[in-house]
C-alpha cells in the first residue's frame, strides 16, 4: 500500500500550510514538485523508494518560488528540480547563508539549444553557422517555444546582432506542443527543420536529433544545465539517513528522457512508470541505497526488493 498524499495547488496563488515542526528523524518526507514531467516522475521514483523504507511521503505541486519558501520555512523537505542556471540567482543566497543545501546534482550536463533531425546533420549541418548555408532549406525560420522564455530571447538577440549569420532569419514563436507538432510533420516528411530542443524530454526518445554546436558565441546552442536536489540546510542533521539517500540519488539523462516519454507522450501514470522502472533496474537502485537503511534500521535495498516481489 502506498503511504502517500499528493496535494495539487493552484500555481497562481499557491500557499503552503505548515505540517509540523522538524523531527530528529523525519517520518514524513514532503516534496515540492514543480509542474514539469521530468520532476513529476523523478519525484515519484524517489517517493516509492522512501515508502518502501518506511517513510510516508507527500507531494505538493507548486510554483518554484513557493517551493523555495517552503524549504526555508520548514514546510517542505525536498525539491528535485533546482535547475541551474535558470534558478541559480534565487538559490545561491540561501545556500550561502545555510538555509538551503545541495545534497547532489541529480541530473548533470543536460543539453539545450537548437536541434536538427539527424538526417539534416548527416547532410552537413554541424553548427549554428551552418544553418545559414542552407536558408532556403529551412525557409529562413527557427521554430521556437513560448514567447518570453530564455531560449527564445537568446535566439531573438542572436538575430538582432547577426550572431552566426542569423540576422536575416526569423523566429517563429509558438507553444511547445505546437512547435513539436510542426517538427513532427517536417520529420515525417524528411524535410529540413531547426527548433528548440532540451534534455530531459521525450523528443529525445521519439526523434533522432542532433544538438547544434555553437558559433560566434551565439548563445543558442551548447547550453549545459545542471539539476540539483535542494533541501533545508538542517536536513543532514535532522535525518542523516534520508540525506545520504538524496546525496546518492542521481539520474542518467537517458533514463529521465524515457520516463518523460512514457509519462508525457504515452500518457502512462507516473506511479506506474516509476514502479516498473524500479523493479527493472535493481543495480542502479542498489547504488542509490548503498549504506541507507529503513526507518527500522534494516538495509533499505532489502525492503525495496521485498516490496517489488509482493
Amino acid at each position: 500500500m502506498l503511504r502517500r498524499q499528493t496535494v495539487v495547488h493552484s500555481l497562481a496563488a499557491a500557499t503552503l500550510v505548515a505540517t509540523g515542526s522538524a523531527h530528529a528523524a523525519l517520518d514524513t518526507v514532503r516534496f515540492g514538485v514543480s509542474p514539469w514531467p521530468g520532476v513529476t516522475v523523478k519525484t515519484e521514483v524517489a517517493a516509492q523508494l522512501l515508502e518502501a523504507m518506511g517513510y510516508e511521503t507527500r507531494q505538493n505541486e507548486l510554483a518554484v518560488g513557493v517551493i523555495m519558501n517552503g524549504l526555508v520555512n520548514d514546510q517542505l523537505d525536498v525539491y528535485l528540480g533546482n535547475w541551474y542556471p535558470v534558478q541559480e540567482a534565487m538559490t545561491e543566497p540561501r545556500l550561502a547563508d545555510g538555509t538551503l543545501a545541495h545534497p547532489a546534482k541529480n541530473i548533470s550536463n543536460a543539453n539545450s539549444g537548437l536541434v536538427v533531425p539527424e538526417y539534416v546533420h548527416a547532410a552537413g549541418v554541424e553548427s549554428v553557422a551552418d544553418l545559414t548555408r542552407y536558408p532556403e532549406r529551412f525557409d529562413g525560420e527557427i521554430q521556437g517555444i513560448e514567447a518570453g522564455t530564455g531560449i527564445n530571447d537568446a535566439i531573438l538577440a542572436a538575430i538582432e546582432t547577426d550572431k552566426a549569420g542569423l540576422g536575416d532569419w526569423q523566429l517563429k514563436e509558438s507553444s511547445t506542443a505546437a512547435m513539436l507538432a510542426y517538427a513532427d510533420q517536417k520529420i515525417e516528411a524528411e524535410e529540413w527543420v531547426t527548433f528548440v530542443g532540451w534534455e530531459p524530454h521525450w523528443m529525445n526518445v521519439n526523434y533522432d536529433l542532433y544538438y547544434l554546436k555553437d558559433s560566434d558565441d551565439s548563445g543558442v546552442a551548447d547550453i549545459l544545465s545542471t539539476v540539483w536536489t535542494l533541501v533545508p540546510g538542517t536536513l543532514e542533521s535532522d535525518d542523516a539517513n534520508l540525506y545520504r539517500f538524496l546525496s546518492q540519488f542521481t539520474v542518467d539523462i537517458e533514463e529521465q528522457n524515457d520516463w518523460v516519454y512514457q509519462y508525457s507522450h504515452e500518457e502512462r501514470p507516473a506511479d506506474e512508470v516509476a514502479s516498473e522502472w524500479i523493479r527493472d533496474h535493481d543495480a542502479t537502485v542498489a547504488e542509490w541505497l548503498d549504506g541507507v537503511t529503513t526507518t527500522d534500521g534494516e538495509p533499505a535495498i532489502d525492503a525495496v526488493r521485498a516490496r517489488g516481489e509482493s
